[in-house]
This record gives C-alpha cells, sequence and structure tokens, in this order.
C-alpha cells in the first residue's frame, strides 16, 4: 500500500498494522544504542580491550566525534534527496546492510587487539543508524495527525526501549560471565560457550544487534505505506541540494523553526554526551564489569519505558515543548548529581558516603548514589528526545518532512562533536573524566534557556 496525500497536512488513513510496523523500527534499531553504544561494548571498549582506560575513554569519544561530524554533513543533503525522491525504505534498506555488516564485525575486536577497527566499524554503524533514522523519522507526518503525534513518537521511543532492554537483559542473564567465576548473574555457565576473560560477552553484542535489527524492521518494509516514488535518482540528487539550498535560505524567515533548530542541536549535544560517556564514566570510576553495567543499563530502560509512556500523555496534554522543557530540567540534575559523585561522596563533597564495601552488585554508597541520578536519566532522555521529534513534525508539511528532518538531524549532530571534543580536551588537560563530563552541562543548560523564548508549534514564528 502506498500512502497518498489530502492535501498539504494531512495524512493518508493508515492501517494499524502500518503504524505498528513503523513503530518496530525503534524497537529494532534501539539495541544498537543500548548494549553496543552505552552499557556493553562501549564500557567494554574503555575498560578492558586496552590497559589504559583513559586514552580508551578518550579514544571512545573521538569515535564519537568523527561519526557526528559525517551525519551532521549528509543527513540534510540525504533528507532533501529523500524529498525528490519519494520514497524512503530504499534508502533505509541501502544503510541497513552497512549497519548490519559492520556490527558483525565488531566479534573481532578481543582484548589487546588493534583498536582501529572496531573504531573504524563503530563509524559505519553509527552514521548508518543515523541516517536510516532520518528517513523513518521523515514517515511519521503521514502515519497520523497532528494531534496524535506526539503521543506516537514517545510510543515508539518507549517500544524501543523495551526492545533493548529485553536485549539487555539477555546478555546480562545468559551471556555474560563474571570474570572470577565464568558464571552469568543468574549462575549460568554463558550461552555459547563464552568467554568473559576474551571479552566475547560484550564482543557478542554487535552480531545480536545485527540480527534484532534485521528481523525487526521487515514489518516496517513489509506493512508501513511509503511515499509514492519521485525523480529517477539523479534527477532527485540535483533536485534535492537545490531544494537543501532553498530551505536553509527559507529559514531565515521561519524564525520559530530556526529557534527551535538551534536549541535543539546544542541540548542534544549533551544529550548525546551523556548517553555516549555515562556508561563508561562509571565504568572508569567504579570498575564495574558487564554485568553491573547491564543491570545498570536494564534499571534505566525499566525506567525510560515509564517515561516515554508518562510522557506520551504530556505531550498531548501539555504539548511537546513543556515534555521537553521538563525533560531538560531532569537531565540537568541528573548530569549535576553524577559528575559530583564519586568513591566516598555526592553532591561534590557536600554529602560524604561510607566507603564500605557490602558486597555484591553496587556495594558501595557512592555507586547507589550513581543509580539514583541514573533514574532521572532514564526517566527523562527517552521524552526529550521523542517530543523533540513531535515538536518539529507538527511545525512542517508533509512535502517538506524530508529535507527539514534532515537538518533536524544536522541540529542534533552537527555540534555533538563538540560534546564529546571538550570531554576529550578537558580530559586530556587535566586528566579527570569528571572535569570532561562536567562540560555537558553547558549544552544542557545553554539548549534549555535558547528553547524557553521559542514559539510551538515552531511555525508560529515564520
Amino acid at each position: 500500500m502506498v500512502a497518498t496525500e489530502i492535501g498539504d497536512d494531512a495524512p493518508a488513513k493508515v492501517s494499524a498494522r502500518g503504524i505498528w510496523g513503523w513503530m518496530f523500527f525503534d524497537w529494532a534499531a534501539q539495541p544498537f544504542f543500548t548494549v553496543v553504544t552505552t552499557f556493553i561494548f562501549g564500557p567494554y571498549f574503555v575498560a578492558r580491550l586496552t590497559e589504559d582506560p583513559v586514552a580508551a575513554q578518550t579514544t571512545w569519544s573521538n569515535m564519537a566525534t568523527i561519526s557526528s561530524v559525517i551525519i551532521a554533513v549528509l543527513s540534510p543533503v540525504l533528507g532533501s534527496i529523500a524529498d525528490q525522491s519519494g520514497a524512503r525504505k530504499p534508502w533505509i534498506a541501502f544503510f541497513a546492510v552497512i549497519k548490519i555488516v559492520s556490527l558483525f564485525c565488531l566479534w573481532g575486536a578481543a582484548p589487546g587487539s588493534p583498536v582501529i577497527y572496531p573504531v573504524i566499524f563503530m563509524i559505519l554503524a553509527s552514521i548508518s543508524a543515523e541516517f536510516s533514522i532520518v528517513f523513518n523519522d521523515s514517515m511519521m507526518p503521514r502515519l497520523v495527525s497532528k494531534e496524535d503525534i506526539g503521543r506516537l513518537s514517545n510510543a515508539a521511543w518507549g517500544l524501543g526501549y523495551l526492545g533493548g532492554m529485553i536485549v539487555l537483559i539477555a546478555v546480562v542473564a545468559l551471556l555474560a560471565g563474571n570474570p572470577q567465576t565464568g558464571k552469568t548473574i543468574l549462575g549460568l555457565t554463558p550461552l555459547f560457550g563464552l568467554d568473559a576473560n576474551l571479552g566475547e560477552d560484550a564482543r557478542i553484542t554487535g552480531p545480536i544487534s545485527a540480527v534484532w535489527y534485521f528481523l525487526f524492521i521487515l514489518p516496517m518494509f513489509f506493512f508501513t505505506p511509503d511515499a509514492a516514488r519521485g525523480l529517477p535518482l539523479g534527477t532527485a540528487v540535483r533536485s534535492g541540494l537545490h531544494e537543501l539550498r532553498m530551505t536553509l535560505g527559507e529559514l531565515k524567515r521561519r524564525r520559530g523553526i530556526s529557534l527551535f533548530l538551534i536549541a535543539r542541536m546544542v541540548y542534544q549535544d549533551g544529550v548525546n554526551g551523556l548517553l555516549i560517556l555515562g556508561g563508561t564514566f562509571a565504568a572508569g570510576m567504579f570498575g564495574w564489569a558487564t554485568i553491573e553495567i547491564g543491570i545498570y543499563g536494564i534499571i534505566l530502560n525499566v525506567v525510560a519505558i515509564f517515561g516515554c509512556f508518562v510522557a506520551g500523555y504530556v505531550d498531548r496534554w501539555l504539548g511537546s515543548k513543556i515534555t521537553v522543557v521538563i525533560s531538560l530540567t531532569m537531565l540537568l540534575l541528573a548530569a549535576l548529581g553524577i559528575i559530583s559523585t564519586g568513591p566516598g561522596f555526592t553532591l561534590f563533597g557536600l554529602v560524604p558516603l561510607s566507603t564500605a564495601d557490602s558486597g555484591g552488585l553496587f556495594g558501595t554508597a557512592a555507586e547507589k548514589a550513581y543509580i539514583g541520578y541514573g533514574l532521572l536519566v532514564g526517566l527523562a532522555f527517552g521524552p526529550v528526545q521523542a517530543s523533540s521529534r513531535s515538536y518539529l513534525a507538527r511545525s512542517v508539511s508533509l512535502s517538506e518532512a524530508g529535507r527539514y528532518f534532515g537538518i533536524y538531524a544536522l541540529s542534533g549532530r552537527a555540534t555533538s562533536f563538540m560534546a564529546t571534543l571538550f570531554f576529550s580536551l578537558m580530559t586530556y588537560w587535566s586528566g579527570s573524566a569528571r572535569l570532561g563530563m562536567a562540560t555537558l552541562i553547558i549544552f544542557l543548560a545553554g539548549g534549555l534557556l535558547l528553547l524557553l523564548p521559542t514559539p510551538y508549534p515552531a511555525d508560529k514564528g515564520k
């Protein structure tokens, strides 16, 4: 079934399975971000792949920086081309192949092996994942009315966290062995005979995420309506580049959308940095292995599902802007708590904590405090992204969705290398990952201040 447009702003009626197919894209895509980037492979890369965690953390940050620059440059171009070529699914399929192959190649990242190869594969997987999201997001305005976009966006995001959590639980319970005992948290021998001392419990997350992604993007291809095919590729490229230049010039007149994109550019840098670096920061500070990081990730994902569920109703009741403002405030408080916590203290030493280890998971008071701040992150980092997506979807027409979601991706990545770059520079200069993490406050607070005067919907500022 191919969607047709009823006017410029009214989507055609889409079947329930078409909407669910689109939502399952988030379910399919999230394990890459959950188990590879944030909670399992990323911390493994920092803490266990090499013998220098600080240098490894900087390398991981540099990988994210390179990925962000490529994404920022090409996303608007691809979005504009997609508007002219019409169909989004062929683009998603093309980048799916690159992502899946790259994720399988992460299996080769054994301890002591050259770091350059997993860095290259992570860059390829990251940019492919983000480019696919541009095309998937630009399909959203065709599926439901503008009144329901916020609830759809948050529901899809929550579904994604559920998928990520299921994979994360499976890794922690069935695959991740304790390096000392060789057993999983359930006391089982890891499936497939995985050896934690060789990092196999973390390395397997690449192939698992690849298989999961392949299986669960299929409903979107089978059931979700795509835009009708437009211009041939060569013509679409030329026309898309022209439309992009026109759109960038048009932003000078569409002040509200410009303000929103600038604000989002700044605060999303902080959100990305918190997601990319939060797990690795904990791994470096507390020496968490795969099991501890995995349990921490499960806790955050359970809370995130609840956060997205609630935010869907808040978005429909109070609007996307209020939802984003509330979420950013929570993330600011969480970031302050995280960077203020270390062995024996929290809130920058104003609250001393016992250094005694009670044994078991998260045995020290500082670890428990870190998890407490992490709950705020879990509640907020889904809604801030899902409602930002619905903020833009409510502010543009169907015919311009592709190029504006391309610019939206640009706004989320154009300066995101700044957050990770600031982290790297501050960590190099001070030798302290804590001071590096503190730079994220600049982006979260700056974006919030810029967002406050932005109109809602953003096209009110034309």
